[in-house]
C-alpha cells in the first residue's frame, strides 16, 4: 500500500497514515530480514513448487514465532539491538548488517508511474480514517 505523497501538517490523517503504515513496514522488514539471515533460504529464490514455498515460509514463520516466545530463546535469538528501533529517529537493527550480504531473494522493481485502482484508493482512505478512531494509538502523533 502506497503511503500519501507530499508534506502533511501534524496530525492530519495523512500523515498519520503514512506513520502506521510505515511502522508497520518497518516491522515486517524487520522480521523477514532476521528470518533471511538465520533460515537462509530466504535469501534466494525458491525454486520450487508454490505450494512448498508456501510451506516453507509457514514453518519460518512459526519457528520464529516459538523462538522468540521463550524469554531464554529470544535471548539468543533476538538479543538487544537486532530489531530497529525508534526513539525520535530509527537506528538500524543489527540484521541488517549480517543479512545485506548475498542477500538476491528480492529482485529490484522497476519504478514505472502507476495510478492506484479506485479500490485501492478507497481502502487507504478506508484505513486512514480508522487510524484516526477505533484504531487510534496514544503515540501516533508524537
Amino acid at each position: 500500500m502506497k503511503v500519501y505523497p507530499g508534506q502533511h501538517p501534524r496530525g492530519s490523517k495523512e500523515r498519520i497514515f503514512n506513520y502506521r503504515i510505515c511502522r508497520a513496514r518497518r516491522v515486517v522488514e524487520n522480521v523477514f530480514g532476521l528470518s533471511a539471515s538465520v533460515f537462509r533460504v530466504l535469501r534466494k529464490p525458491m525454486l520450487v513448487e508454490p505450494e512448498k514455498a508456501q510451506l516453507v515460509a509457514m514453518t519460518i514463520a512459526c519457528l520464529h514465532n516459538f523462538l522468540r516466545r521463550s524469554p531464554d530463546s529470544a535471548a539468543i535469538y533476538t538479543p538487544p539491538g537486532t530489531f530497529d528501533e525508534e526513539n525520535g529517529r530509527v537506528i538500524e537493527g543489527s540484521w541488517r548488517v549480517m543479512s545485506n550480504e548475498n542477500m538476491t531473494s528480492l529482485f529490484p522493481i522497476r519504478k514505472t508511474a502507476r495510478k492506484p485502482p479506485l479500490k485501492e484508493k478507497e481502502l487507504r482512505e478506508e484505513l486512514a480514517a480508522y487510524f484516526l478512531s477505533g484504531g487510534r494509538v496514544e503515540w501516533q502523533n508524537d
